[in-house]
């Protein structure tokens, strides 16, 4: 049972604590990861909570550990805003990690000592951490493998138990799927997502999720067939039919995001916000 607060050593060297922020769309809660026994990488530190802020502070002494690093896998405001805390709890500690424009959705108060570049290793007591540039859920966002475990970071780019919400334009469901089958190329023994418990059968989940999102194009695809020309409104009313009507404007969003692949694919083209196929 996952208990926000509680330090849980779920791999060697690779301990969680979940933020009390359980929700819709956080599930249990943010994951933040502390990795190293003695050196210590916080990953992702979550909301500005300060109970979860001294969660992360009382894990690290309890373990007897030094904090060396703060990496993000982006920033938004359920990822990353505790990194500033952090940084004035630790005598402004490295936080790393990629920024990115303000769409609404992101961390205003993200200000990264390093930015982040794909293939960018760091020393996690004598293992490597690797980034793994994997935008789709947003633009900035980064995976990252422990190559001691196996476990690969995904925060918000595959979540337990959940399907991550695409929102462009800083979301993008070609990038996204694209991303998805790259993580295929690592030597992967878990995902550990920012929302959720362990996986451990990370080939299986990814190629579930690309099966997934296909399958929903499809379903767009389909949608023409009832509505030849339409807007957002009308073709979630379609291409959605299948999920609770509650959920609909959530899903015009990955709506969206697919219209914005077929269109970067030139099979749809869109004019005044009404779509058609090409």
């Amino acid at each position: 049972m996952m208990q926000a607060g509680v330090l849980e050593t779920i791999l060697p060297g690779v301990h969680r604590l979940v933020a009390p922020n359980p929700s819709v769309m956080t599930g249990p809660g943010t994951n933040t990861y502390l990795l190293g026994n003695k050196s210590i990488t916080v990953l992702d530190p979550g909301p500005d909570i300060p109970e979860h802020i001294d969660a992360i502070v009382a894990a690290i002494q309890r373990l007897g550990a030094e904090l060396e690093r703060v990496v993000t896998t982006h920033t938004h405001p359920d990822h990353s805003p505790g990194a500033a805390e952090l940084q004035l709890r630790f005598s402004g500690v490295p936080v790393i990690g990629a920024s990115i424009a303000n769409d609404g959705y992101q961390d205003p108060r993200f200000a990264p000592t390093a930015g982040l570049d794909h293939d960018d290793c760091f020393d996690v007591d004598g293992s490597v951490l690797r980034a793994i540039y994997t935008p789709g859920h947003v633009g900035n966002h980064y995976c990252f493998i422990h190559e001691a475990s196996g476990a690969v970071f995904t925060g918000d780019h595959i979540m337990q138990g959940s399907t991550v919400v695409i929102i462009p334009p800083a979301g993008d469901m070609a990038d996204y799927v694209a991303s998805l089958k790259l993580l295929l190329d690592y030597p992967m023994r878990y995902l550990a997502p920012g929302h959720g418990s362990l996986i451990t059968t990370p080939h299986a989940e990814i190629e579930g999720l690309v099966a997934h999102r296909l399958g929903r194009e499809a379903k767009v695809l389909a949608a023409f067939n009832e509505v030849a020309s339409g807007d957002l409104d009308d073709l979630v009313l379609v291409a959605y039919r299948d999920v609770d009507p509650s959920i609909h404007p959530i899903a015009k969003l990955s709506l969206w995001a697919h219209l914005l692949k077929l269109e970067k694919e030139s099979r749809a083209v869109q004019n005044e916000g009404r779509w058609e196929l090409i």
